[in-house]
């Protein structure tokens, strides 16, 4: 079995660890040869938009899937009349703009947060005075990791920040004063069988994810409501493989910020936390084999490497530690690798949890 990937990134690199012991071998595509997948498949380096190219990368495939979701919807489109392409395109076309997937939620009863385009000043106006602030300006297109949007606390500042983000083409929503962001992820098969990981509780620095923990103390009810969601979008795309959903906890019910139609940030603790990794289940979907069980393992956490990489003896002396590195050069605010950590109760995760993010903290 041979995969195609579009994308050479840390993402790819777990696919292909995952795929090693189910017989898969992936080869990659991307537009630079220096790739963290380099080490775990055959690498192709190009250009999206050359057919050409696209063409030499699909011959001897039997499937395709992306590692991230600013891989050109065009690239994907083309691939189709050579080999199957999951998730279908069409879930990366509305991932990938902003506007689109807001919309998709509304169409779907699924609660965001009240929302306004903009392309003119004229738009802007209206849409302040429809929202108030405070306010989140984002560009509709590439945006992640934080980039892309701006927190906007005052009337006066909001034009200010639509020239900071450089776009004509923005969205603009009011904020949610949330409790806790949360994501979930979910696994659809061609037959339309699905399964669904517990809820993660997620923090951000920055704008980028800095820890993930599951299982949480949310309740019953969120998880029960971010599966009915889950399944809703899911049957809604046709989608086969990982598509992971970030909401706001707000007023005890889960408020939809954004989805990613891929393997997330967030699922990486599933590799050690969870019966069947989520880059196992996406492989799994792919393939059209059955869904692995997403039953979790004790406790888990998931801490990123952001920047620096700390000492790998350090890291390793604390107990139910593992340690993930991409291969990747530091630079700032460059995510380089991930810890994960996992328990048999919560009190110990969470002390564990803290002992490596001291560490990390003084790398």
């Amino acid at each position: 079995m041979l995969l195609g990937v579009l994308g050479g990134g840390q993402l790819g690199r777990m696919l292909a660890l995952a795929g090693i012991p189910l017989g898969v071998r992936c080869r990659f595509f991307d537009t630079s040869a220096e790739m963290p997948t380099a080490h775990v498949g055959e690498c192709m380096v190009g250009d999206f938009h050359d057919r050409g190219a696209l063409e030499r990368f699909a011959q001897g495939l039997d499937v395709v899937t992306y590692e991230f979701e600013n891989v050109p919807v065009e690239a994907a489109r083309y691939l189709e009349r050579f080999v199957a392409v999951y998730p279908p395109p069409v879930a990366l076309e509305t991932a990938q703009d902003r506007l689109n997937e807001k919309q998709l939620f509304e169409r779907l009863r699924i609660p965001t947060p009240a929302f306004r385009a903009v392309g003119s000043d004229k738009e802007l106006n209206e849409a302040v005075a429809a929202l108030g602030v405070p306010l989140v300006v984002k560009t509709r297109r590439m945006g992640y990791d934080g980039k892309g949007q701006m927190f906007v606390r005052r009337e006066e500042e909001v034009g200010k920040a639509c020239a900071m983000l450089g776009s004509s083409s923005l969205l603009v929503e009011r904020f949610v004063p949330f409790e806790r962001e949360v994501s979930v992820l979910a696994v659809r098969a061609p037959s339309g069988a699905v399964v669904v990981y517990p809820l993660v509780e997620n923090e951000h620095e920055g704008g980028i994810l800095c820890l993930s923990q599951s299982p949480t103390t949310l309740s019953a009810f969120l998880q029960k409501e971010a599966e009915e969601y889950a399944h809703r979008i899911l049957a809604a795309l046709e989608y086969v493989g990982v598509l992971a959903i970030e909401f706001f906890v707000y007023e005890g019910r889960l408020i939809a910020n954004e989805m990613a139609p891929r393997v997330h940030n967030s699922g990486h603790f599933t590799i050690e936390g969870s019966a069947t990794s989520q880059f196992e289940n996406h492989l799994r979907a792919l393939l059209g084999d059955p869904l692995g069980a997403t039953t979790p393992r004790g406790y888990a956490a998931m801490v990123n490497l952001i920047g620096t990489i700390p000492e790998r003896a350090r890291v390793l002396e604390v107990p139910g530690v593992h340690l993930h590195l991409y291969g990747k050069m530091p630079r700032p605010r460059r995510k380089l690798g991930h810890i994960t950590i996992t328990a048999e109760t919560s009190h110990e995760r969470d002390e564990r949890v803290a002992m490596i993010r001291r560490i990390v903290s003084t790398s």
